[in-house]
């Protein structure tokens, strides 16, 4: 059983000792349109992949759609909902100021607390004695948009995360309806933050970015898929964080991308001007490797310029070297796209 579900992965990246391949990492890629067309891929795109935190778009829509203007939130308060941040202060106080509405704190998150990842991102070594709040937890946005959710459902707040209640079943709703699968065959799991999550198809997600990326309006949710992607595109550094692989992308995208990250390797863009999503997938979960995939894909696919290019370069590891600073070996993309027939 096990077995008939392991995605059929296709070497991504490579990485190079003496120009010889040393370590093979696999994945797969799906690039699709607002219509559901597979229009390029690479590996297996059918087989579901857990999405992690590059499912918080389809999260937000419920709240987005049903109380955004009610509650007066705006632009930058919407792309913290979608967001894995780092723990900035910008991010925190935006945060508290999302529980305060409904007379909250941080006692209400039921993320859990880590090392921000604000110190990883910019190579700074957390102190010895430090001491976090749930408020800095990657997830906080999202938690208190299901919070604000329960609230306005007028559900009890300490149940927004039982897989039953009203908050995750408009979530679950959310997810199938953009990924086009039926809610009884969303595959389940819980996140690292403890909330619910879906494992999808690479192809289902990638089509989800698409429709997001478009400004017709969704039947079930109107004007809401394209006001969540162009906040995120807009508010990058809510989204994410200094040092972050989706600061980075959106800031390389000039405002026509607006991207998520999830933890264990995956990765979900959309591009507005051509009404396309992209979701990958690196088999063994690190980023770098999925990094140095992802920008050779976004070069196949014609997305880049110059310009652009050189801000994704900050994506790419530098060359390997040994403990004497020897340069010994780099990282380089394995795969190739193909247009299905």
């Amino acid at each position: 059983m096990i077995l008939s579900t392991i995605p059929r992965h296709t070497p991504m990246t490579v990485s190079l000792r003496g120009g010889h391949p040393e370590n093979v990492y696999h994945g797969s890629i799906a690039v699709v349109d607002a219509d559901g067309r597979l229009l390029a891929q690479a590996g297996d795109v059918e087989t579901p992949v857990f999405t992690r935190s590059a499912l918080k778009p389809l999260q937000a829509m419920p709240l987005v759609h049903k109380a955004s203007r009610v509650l007066a939130l705006d632009e930058s308060d919407i792309a913290l909902l979608c967001a894995s941040h780092s723990g900035e202060p910008i991010h925190t106080e935006r945060v508290r100021d999302l529980l305060a509405l409904i007379g909250a704190d941080e006692s209400a998150l039921a993320c859990g607390v880590h090392v921000p990842y604000f110190y990883a991102a910019t190579g700074r070594t957390p102190p010895p004695d430090g001491r976090y709040s749930r408020l800095q937890h990657n997830c906080s946005g999202k938690h208190s948009g299901m919070l604000l959710l329960a609230h306005v459902l007028g559900q009890p707040l300490d149940a927004y995360l039982q897989a039953d209640s009203p908050v995750q079943e408009a979530i679950a709703s959310s997810v199938s309806h953009f990924c086009g699968i039926e809610r009884d065959a969303l595959v389940k799991g819980i996140d690292g933050c403890s909330a619910p999550n879906y494992a999808v198809p690479l192809r289902s997600l990638a089509w989800a970015f698409a429709r997001l990326s478009v400004e017709q309006p969704d039947p079930l949710y109107g004007d809401t898929p394209h006001r969540v992607a162009k906040a995120m595109s807009r508010h990058p550094d809510l989204v994410s964080g200094e040092g972050r692989n989706d600061l980075t992308l959106m800031q390389a995208g000039r405002g026509d991308w607006f991207s998520k990250v999830g933890a264990d390797g995956v990765q979900a863009l959309g591009s507005f001007s051509r009404g396309v999503g992209v979701a990958a997938k690196c088999s063994d979960g690190q980023l770098a490797p999925l990094m140095v995939a992802l920008v050779s894909a976004l070069d196949q696919l014609g997305w880049t310029d110059e310009t652009s290019s050189a801000v994704l370069t900050g994506l790419l590891p530098p060359p390997m070297r040994n403990a004497a600073g020897l340069e010994v070996g780099e990282m380089r993309a394995a795969w190739q796209l193909s247009v299905p027939r």
